[in-house]
């Protein structure tokens, strides 16, 4: 387990977000068991309670299912659904303030697709 970045964001969603990061990248693949919450909490060094909540979270968007008495696994199809959560997220959070901040400095569509494409190129480039 990595350890949590105390950036001012609740822990429950830390965690949360770490579990999705597990299943994004392949360390937690379909039907894979997760840590429990007792786990969770005690390499934190955290209250279960909020472990707990972090991955209810996730049962409740389908990400993660319970087998009674065993544990918490992997849902099937739980990896697209955090791609397409997070592309969402992306889109609200980054693409529409970008373009809110690019029309009040007056840069057009065009100027904005040639912005973009150079930073992809940066980025790529690793500049």
């Amino acid at each position: 387990m990595k350890q949590l970045i105390d950036d001012g964001r609740p822990i429950f969603l830390q965690i949360l977000e770490r579990i999705e990061d597990d299943i994004i990248d392949g360390g937690l693949e379909e039907e894979a068991q997760i840590p429990s919450t007792n786990q969770f909490a005690a390499f934190y060094k955290i209250n279960p309670a909020t472990a707990a909540k972090g991955v209810n979270l996730l049962v409740d968007e389908g990400i993660l299912y319970k087998k009674r008495g065993i544990g918490m696994f992997v849902a099937e199809g739980a990896r697209e659904k955090i791609i397409n959560k997070r592309k969402e997220q992306f889109f609200e959070q980054y693409v529409i303030t970008m373009i809110h901040e690019a029309k009040k400095l007056g840069i057009t569509a065009e100027q904005l697709t040639d912005m973009v494409g150079k930073g992809m190129t940066r980025n790529e480039q690793g500049n």
